[in-house]
C-alpha cells in the first residue's frame, strides 16, 4: 500500500470524533477529520449544550416567578422566545467558534462533505478517496422514532426541532421518560406549558438508581408534571393545531391525550446506515459498530467511538474515547475505559447524577450481603436550604470495600459528580474520603457528610 495521506482519519467531527483529532495532533500525528455538518457534532449544535441553555433560562424563569420566597420582588412576564434562542445560538456560535479556531491551529485538515469507508483504511468524500494508517469511525447519533410513527416537523417533533420552537407550547406530550424527555418536560414546565410524559417502562429514567426516579417522580408531582409509566404509545393524530395520542396502559386500556405538540423522544439511533461499514466487513449489530474495550474493531487499523458503540450515548464518554484512541495509536497504551466509571447527569429541575453501579447491579454482582448503602438528605445540607432545593446523596459500597455507585438528587448536583467520579474510579473507602475538608456552605460537603455516615461518623441526619 502506498502511503496514506493522514495518519489518523476520522469519520465524523463530533465530540468522539473531535477529541481524537485534537489529541492526535497534540501526539505530532498528521489528522484527517470528516465532517458532513458543522464542527462539534449534534453535542454542540443540537444536543448537549443548545438543551442546558435552555435549561438555564428555565431556571431563570422559575427563579423570576418565585422571588417573592427570598424576599425579592420581581415580576414574571412570560417567555421571550425569540430573545431565549438568541442566547441559546450565541452560547453555541461562541463555543464553535472557539472549537473552529482550535481545529485550525492544529494543523488539522478539514474534509467537507459526506464520507464513506469504501476501504479498510478508505474514506470516500464526493469524489475523492483519502486514506488512513489508521482510521476512526465517529459518525455519531440520530433522533430516533418508534415503526408507524412519522415525524413532520410541524405536530409531531424531534428534539432538534423543538431547539427551534420560536413560541412556547401551551401543552406537550413527551414520548418518552428518559433523560432527553425529561430535560425537555422540565423546560416546557418552567416556561408555562403544560406537560404529559408518556413512557413504557415502570418508571421515569429507568437507568438510574430506583431511589433517584422516585425521587424525580416525586418532584414532577409537586410541579405538576403529568406522566404516566408503563404506558405505551399506540398511534396519534394530527390536524393543523393539534394532536391526538392514544396510549395504551398495562391492563390493555387505551385513552387519548391531547396536546398542541408530541415530542418524540425514545432515545438516539447509531448513524451508520449507508456509510459503507458492513461492506468494509465491521461487525456490526442493531445498525451499532462492535469494538472492543480499545475501541478496536474486528478490522484491523479501524477504531470506533461514541454514540455509534454499544453502551452509554454521551458526549464526553465519546470524547474520552477519542482521546484514548489517539493515545493508543500513538503506542501510549493507555487504560482502558471503564463504562461503569462515566458520570450520568439528567439536566432536569431537579437534576439526577451519578457514577458506578446502582443498587439493583451492586446487589446483582456482589450479593445482598455484600453491599451496604446510606442515604444522606439534603435537608441536612445549608447550602440545598438556601438554594430551596431538597434531595439526597446515596454511597453504595462493597462490604468493608470501596464506594462502588454514588446517586444524586438535587438542584445543581451535576456539579458534584466530578469528586464523586474521583472516587469511584480511585476506588476511594468512605474512611479515606470522610476526612477529607469540604467547604462550607456548599452542596459539595453533603458528599463529604455522607461518607462520614458511611464510615461510621455520621454528624447529621441520614437514613
Amino acid at each position: 500500500m502506498a502511503d496514506a495521506d493522514f495518519d489518523v482519519l476520522i469519520l465524523g467531527a463530533g465530540s468522539g470524533g473531535y477529541a481524537c483529532a485534537l489529541r492526535a495532533a497534540q501526539l505530532g500525528l498528521k489528522v484527517g477529520l470528516v465532517e458532513k455538518g458543522n464542527l462539534g457534532g449534534t453535542c454542540l449544535h443540537v444536543g448537549c449544550i443548545p438543551t442546558k441553555a435552555l435549561l438555564h433560562a428555565a431556571e431563570v424563569a422559575d427563579s423570576a416567578r418565585e422571588s417573592e420566597q427570598f424576599g425579592v420582588n420581581a415580576t414574571f412576564e412570560g417567555i421571550d422566545m425569540a430573545g431565549v434562542n438568541s442566547y441559546k445560538d450565541g452560547v453555541v456560535s461562541r463555543l464553535f467558534k472557539g472549537l473552529t479556531g482550535l481545529i485550525k491551529g492544529r494543523g488539522i485538515t478539514v474534509i467537507e462533505g459526506e464520507g464513506r469507508l469504501t476501504g479498510p483504511k478508505q474514506v470516500t468524500v464526493g469524489d475523492t478517496a483519502y486514506t488512513g494508517a489508521h482510521v476512526v469511525l465517529a459518525s455519531g447519533s440520530y433522533s430516533k422514532s418508534l415503526p408507524g410513527l412519522d415525524v413532520d416537523g410541524e405536530r409531531v417533533i424531534t428534539s432538534e426541532h423543538a431547539l427551534r420552537l420560536e413560541s412556547v407550547p401551551k401543552s406537550v406530550i413527551v414520548l418518552g421518560g428518559g433523560v432527553i424527555g425529561c430535560e425537555f418536560a422540565s423546560v416546557w414546565k418552567s416556561f408555562g406549558a403544560e406537560v404529559t410524559i408518556i413512557e413504557a417502562l415502570p418508571r421515569l429514567v429507568a437507568v438510574e438508581d430506583e431511589a433517584s426516579s422516585k425521587a424525580l417522580e416525586r418532584a414532577f408531582r409537586k410541579r405538576k408534571i403529568n406522566f404516566k409509566v408503563g404506558t405505551r404509545f399506540h398511534s396519534v393524530k394530527s390536524t393543523n393545531d393539534s394532536v391526538a395520542v392514544t396510549v395504551e396502559g398495562a391492563n390493555g386500556e387505551q385513552s387519548v391525550i391531547e396536546a398542541d405538540l408530541l415530542l418524540v423522544a425514545v432515545g438516539r439511533g447509531p448513524s451508520t446506515a449507508g456509510l459503507g461499514y458492513e461492506e468494509q466487513g465491521i461487525a456490526m449489530e442493531r445498525g451499532f459498530v462492535l469494538a472492543d474495550e480499545r475501541c478496536r474493531t474486528n478490522v484491523e487499523g479501524v477504531y470506533a467511538v461514541g454514540d455509534i458503540v454499544p453502551g452509554l450515548q454521551l458526549a464526553h464518554r465519546g470524547f474520552q474515547q477519542g482521546i484514548f484512541v489517539a493515545e493508543e495509536i500513538a503506542g501510549l497504551a493507555p487504560q482502558p475505559i471503564d463504562e461503569a466509571g462515566i458520570p450520568r447527569v439528567t439536566y432536569s429541575h431537579p437534576e439526577i447524577a451519578s457514577v458506578g453501579l446502582d443498587e439493583a447491579k451492586a446487589t446483582e454482582k456482589y450479593g445482598t450481603d455484600g453491599i451496604e448503602s446510606i442515604t444522606y438528605d439534603l435537608g441536612g445540607n445549608g447550602k440545598s436550604q438556601i438554594l430551596k432545593t431538597s434531595g439526597f446523596v446515596k454511597l453504595i459500597r462493597q462490604k468493608d470495600g470501596p464506594v462502588i455507585g454514588v446517586h444524586l438528587v438535587g438542584d445543581r448536583v451535576g456539579e458534584l459528580i466530578g469528586e464523586a467520579q474521583l472516587i469511584y474510579n480511585w476506588e476511594g473507602h468512605a474512611e479515606d474520603v470522610a476526612p477529607l475538608i469540604h467547604a462550607h456552605p456548599t452542596q459539595n460537603e453533603a458528599l463529604g457528610e455522607a461518607h462520614l455516615a458511611l464510615a461510621g461518623k455520621a454528624l447529621h441526619a441520614h437514613s
